[in-house]
């Protein structure tokens, strides 16, 4: 890499791209405490409201898996102001609705032009020096981890003060603001030449070359199904005996788990140091740890909100360590690597959190804990798979 692009010490361009990052992952959960409103707003069924949250999911990880990959191939300088337009557009619509399929319609279009952050991380591993990947990296996680958790808290939190398209309108200007000021700030790299087609037949190459983006793809999968069963049961648990709290105090739980994505940067620092395996299995173990907590906070709510608190560290640890490896690969190929990758998360949390639904109505809070437990037992199994896998290539070189 050039020296001349190193952008690690633009704070400034870094705390943009930070803010940009959260925002766009935030867009897609800003309906999920909104669906009681929206039903009020529109007088319709209550299941009819849901489908936007799963609109939102599905138009995410089409974006991941159709969108994302053109980063290679394009000037992300320019690629990535246009993402995050046409995510404003989608919000914009949102905000204008006056029936549920316009909602739906915009949700959709925010959904997949808000795959923005997903080009904007490839993009920084790429105008840095290697050594400083996983520290900026981590830096950007935990703007985009931050965004998520705040924007159902602030959703919710504007939608008693004003009214619920509140912040849809307040995160269609703050997109544009952020696509303004990172059009001309925005470091040029070199791209690829492929064809749209050839795109998806270097996906598959780069699947059957580099087995360790199978098994840490996978072992992101596990990791977050994990977590995402405490986001389809949160509202049920506690809005129950012995807690039944209130949904403001519901979103207040959760904000427990910023202070894991804030330990992204000191995370991906010590992968930098090479730690990323130690790390790995510390994650790991704080996960396990995390759900005997989360057991326990079926009737006592402090250990809920300490395994609510652990489970974010463990996400972030094992997701930092995940991409502190994978983006180190193929140099020439980060875009299509975080495609591959972030579809594996997102099919992983779309699994978890119906897998949390399932287990809590067939065998209620045990056997939610036990499955979430299951599911950090299957991310370890990949996690020796893919250090067999190292430790056999360090003996063939």
């Amino acid at each position: 890499m050039n020296a001349s692009l190193d952008i690690s010490h633009n704070k400034a361009l870094l705390w943009l791209m930070a803010a940009a990052c959260g925002l766009c992952a935030g867009a897609n959960y800003y309906c999920q405490p909104l669906i009681a409103s929206i039903q009020q707003s529109f007088q319709i069924p209550q299941s009819q409201v849901a489908l936007t949250v799963t609109f939102a999911q599905v138009s995410y990880a089409l974006g991941l898996l159709f969108i994302v990959p053109l980063g290679d191939t394009v000037n992300k300088a320019k690629f990535i102001p246009i993402l995050m337009l046409g995510a404003a557009f989608g919000l914009g619509l949102c905000a204008l609705s006056n029936n549920i399929y316009m909602l739906w319609i915009g949700t959709v279009i925010t959904g997949l032009f808000s795959v923005a952050a997903q080009v904007l991380i490839p993009l920084v591993t790429v105008a840095i020096r290697p050594e400083k990947i996983g520290a900026v990296v981590g830096f950007l996680m935990s703007g985009l981890l931050v965004g998520i958790l705040l924007s159902t808290s602030l959703s919710g939190l504007l939608s008693n003060l004003i009214h619920w398209k509140s912040i849809y309108v307040l995160s269609a200007v703050l997109m544009l603001i952020l696509a303004v000021l990172l059009k001309s700030r925005l470091p040029i790299v070199s791209i690829t030449r492929m064809h749209y087609l050839q795109i998806f037949q270097s996906m598959g190459q780069l699947l059957k070359q580099e087995p360790r983006l199978i098994y840490r793809s996978l072992i992101g999968g596990c990791v977050f199904a994990a977590m995402s069963m405490l986001f389809s049961t949160i509202a049920i648990l506690l809005t129950q005996p012995p807690f039944e709290l209130a949904d403001v105090w519901v979103g207040i739980v959760t904000l427990v788990g910023v202070f894991g994505a804030l330990s992204t940067q000191l995370i991906g620092r010590w992968a930098d140091r090479g730690y990323s395996r130690m790390l790995t299995w510390f994650g790991c173990s704080i996960l396990a740890l995390s759900w005997g907590l989360l057991y326990l906070g079926g009737q006592v709510l402090i250990f809920y909100i300490l395994g609510y608190g652990l489970i974010s560290l463990g996400l972030a640890m094992v997701h930092s360590c995940n991409q502190n490896i994978i983006f180190r690969l193929n140099p020439i190929a980060r875009s299509r690597i975080n495609s591959i990758y972030m579809t594996f998360y997102f099919i992983g949390g779309a699994c978890g959190s119906a897998l949390g639904v399932f287990a809590w109505h067939h065998g209620g809070w045990i056997t939610t804990c036990f499955t979430g437990l299951a599911l950090v037992i299957a991310a370890a199994v990949f996690i020796v798979l893919d250090q067999l896998y190292t430790s056999r290539s360090k003996v063939h070189s």
